[in-house]
């Protein structure tokens, strides 16, 4: 008695058409080769009971279903001849053909087709498979050159040859290939266009939508599941603004032929809307340019750790101003209460870490930039992380008040902190000790000074006293600047205060009533102490 052997019936049609019917094509490959199975029952053939059947399945793709359920199952030792209808039933790719037999060898599966007599455990059955496979990919290809061909030549008459319908219309009825125009989604379309033009970003456009409550195009597949109906994404809106179908227009390739279906956009609004789109396009690609021009992006971070990139700024002599600004402050968030720098001149800073780094490492062949793998602005200091290699170097050139370690984090780097007061004035930025600019009138300071006096009241001598504690935190904060010594407040009236000096600082520090412990914490701040002491003379 000869050994059995599990036939597994192996049907695929490429489209749906006809499948819902009672006997479709699918049962007749399986028919047929049920038939064959049981003429070979004398070879100990019998068919296994589960049906691998892809119905709607292409065979040019290996991603179907049923035959990834075969594979598996030969792999598992589950299955000993292959049977189908024809061999492009199987694959009509002759490279997924080479693999799928490889397989069928690895487990020594045969392969039978039923109305195309061979089997592949002989070189003759291998050689006539293999021409047989090149003929039905070659049918392929020609098949798909004559369905591209008839789309091109059907869009370039107007006719829409199916693909998502974009928003504002209705797919075609019955035998038209003309879109229906949907009159509320084309009103949207309209406003979106105009809003645009408005707003000037698709950024602020997409922000404005979401506000409005306007979702995209909803959708319903054939199988009844639902898509669409969501926000949308900026790439949505950019190839919505640049769709030419609103024109009236069908598009095949570069080519716009004027389509069956109205226009829902004129020709002026769409030309203005791409544009604009052209133009943001082109300063987008600008501020690309410049940012690859910064060239510590990457590397620099604020006090908690964020990355800080490029921004821009225009002046109004068409001056642009670079800046490394915290990703946070970007993105629109908020920043915590306290005094870290979120925002640094660009070029100021570069030069600075670059001065910093050839005093500090000395000349070398590598640009001062690149040695550094890290820089962190703190409130007082910068951090720079270096190899550690250069470390005796950096450890005999520090300059005042500037420490060399290696890092805690990366024994491979060493960490240099180099004091530092970050001024914010017309955009320039200056080391604590360096010779800074002249001090001029800082309206703001002195507006809060005035506000300090407006809660005090003076005794006899002219000296401040406070009859109430303020309210709030803040008036607590600022009434101390009533305190100060007199001639650092006609100091601050003048201009003439120390560089570097804010309201910020004078709110966050603790005064003390002593004019000559005022003169020391200012010392303490980073100004000279023959300024502190000429501004607080002892009480």
């Amino acid at each position: 008695m000869k050994p059995v052997q599990r036939c597994a019936l192996y049907t695929r049609k490429s489209s749906e058409e006809g499948l819902d019917q009672e006997f479709n094509s699918l049962d007749a490959q399986r028919e047929a080769g049920e038939a064959f199975v049981i003429s070979q029952k004398s070879e100990g053939w019998q068919a296994v009971p589960t049906r691998y059947d892809d119905g709607g399945f292409s065979g040019g793709s290996m991603e179907r279903p049923a035959l990834k359920l075969l594979l598996e199952d030969i792999a598992a030792s589950k299955i000993d001849v292959v049977v189908v209808y024809k061999i492009d039933r199987l694959t009509r790719s002759l490279m997924d053909f080479a693999r799928i037999v490889e397989l069928f060898d690895r487990h020594s599966v045969s392969f039978v087709s039923v109305t195309q007599a061979f089997n592949t455990t002989s070189s003759m059955g291998r050689l006539t498979l293999n021409v047989l496979l090149s003929f039905a990919q070659f049918e392929r290809e020609v098949t798909g050159e004559r369905i591209r061909d008839k789309i091109a030549a059907s869009k370039s008459k107007g006719m829409w040859m199916g693909g998502n319908v974009p928003l504002g219309y209705d797919a075609p009825t019955g035998t038209s290939r003309a879109l229906l125009v949907n009159g509320a989604e084309a009103a949207t379309v309209q406003t979106i266009f105009e809003k645009y033009l408005e707003l000037g970003s698709v950024h602020a456009l997409r922000r404005w939508l979401d506000e409005q409550g306007i979702r995209s195009k909803r959708r319903t597949t054939l199988n009844g599941r639902v898509i669409g109906g969501k926000p949308f994404s900026r790439g949505a809106l950019f190839h919505l603004l640049r769709n030419r179908t609103y024109l009236g227009e069908i598009v095949h390739g570069d080519l716009a032929h004027p389509g069956l279906h109205p226009a829902i956009i004129d020709s002026a609004l769409f030309d203005a809307v791409r544009e604009k789109l052209d133009a943001n396009a082109r300063r987008h690609n600008d501020t690309s340019r410049r940012v690859a021009r910064a060239p510590l992006v990457g590397r620099i971070f604020d006090v908690d750790g964020i990355p800080m990139s490029p921004a821009f700024t225009h002046g109004k002599n068409g001056q642009v101003y670079r800046y490394y600004v915290s990703a946070s402050l970007q993105q629109g968030g908020q920043c915590k209460d306290d005094d870290a720098i979120r925002r640094v001149p660009g070029p100021v800073l570069e030069a600075l870490v670059a001065q910093t780094i050839n005093r500090c490492a000395g000349k070398n062949e590598v640009e001062p930039l690149a040695l550094v793998s890290r820089v962190e602005v703190r409130t007082n200091a910068l951090h720079l992380l270096m190899p550690v290699p250069l470390l005796p170097t950096v450890s005999d050139r520090l300059g005042p008040g500037e420490t060399v370690a290696p890092d805690y984090a990366d024994p491979k780097l060493l960490r240099l902190i180099a004091p530092i007061r970050m001024r914010f004035r017309g955009g320039r930025s200056w080391i604590a000790g360096a010779t800074a600019p002249s001090a001029r009138r800082d309206l703001v300071l002195i507006k809060a000074l005035r506000k300090a006096h407006s809660m005090v009241k003076t005794d006899q001598r002219g000296l401040p006293l406070l009859d109430s504690v303020p309210s709030s935190p803040y008036l607590r904060r600022l009434v101390r600047l009533a305190f100060l010594a007199p001639d650092f407040q006609r100091a601050i009236l003048a201009g003439e205060q120390p560089s570097g000096l804010n309201l910020e600082q004078l709110m966050h520090t603790p005064i003390p009533m002593s004019w000559a412990e005022q003169a020391a914490l200012f010392d303490t701040l980073g100004l000279s102490g023959e300024t502190a002491k000429s501004l607080f003379p002892a009480n």
